[in-house]
């Protein structure tokens, strides 16, 4: 059975509530379990909860869900650009896979919840990746024989 880490991003708590649940849902229905999940307060904060989680030998992949709501200024855009670039970083480090189900910037909060579905589709693509990605040590000689 696969096992995924879950971070969950509190602000903007009654939609990123709506995508644990969607999230929670994806992964029952796929037949994985969800090993842990971790509240941040925001999702600017998730990566380093990320990396906590892809850490564990019990965490085959993590999924990251949030929504980023536009304001007055483009602070959605950095929010958004810095969490997505740092949770890429994760992966790589960790040879995890972290996936992105963070729905924003330049949304309303009426547009981020018309796309709670965005968990579901962050844990189906960490549990295809989990499937999918090749076994990360080099074949040898002898193992080609």
């Amino acid at each position: 059975m696969t096992s995924l880490g879950l971070v969950v991003a509190e602000f903007n708590r009654p939609i990123t509530e709506q995508m644990e649940q969607e999230a929670l849902e994806a992964a029952t229905a796929a037949g994985a379990e969800v090993y842990e999940t971790v509240s941040v307060p925001g999702v600017y904060d998730a990566p380093l909860a990320a990396d906590r989680l892809a850490r564990r030998d019990e965490v085959d992949a993590v999924a990251v869900v949030g929504t980023v709501i536009t304001g007055d200024t483009n602070h959605d855009q950095v929010i958004t650009d810095a969490t997505a670039q740092r949770l890429s970083d994760v992966s790589l480090e960790r040879d995890t896979p972290v996936t992105l189900g963070v729905t924003g910037p330049g949304m309303s909060a009426a547009e981020a919840r018309e796309r709670v579905e965005n968990a579901a589709k962050a844990v189906d693509g960490a549990l295809d990746l989990v499937d999918e990605l090749p076994d990360p040590s080099p074949a040898t000689d002898s193992d080609s024989q």
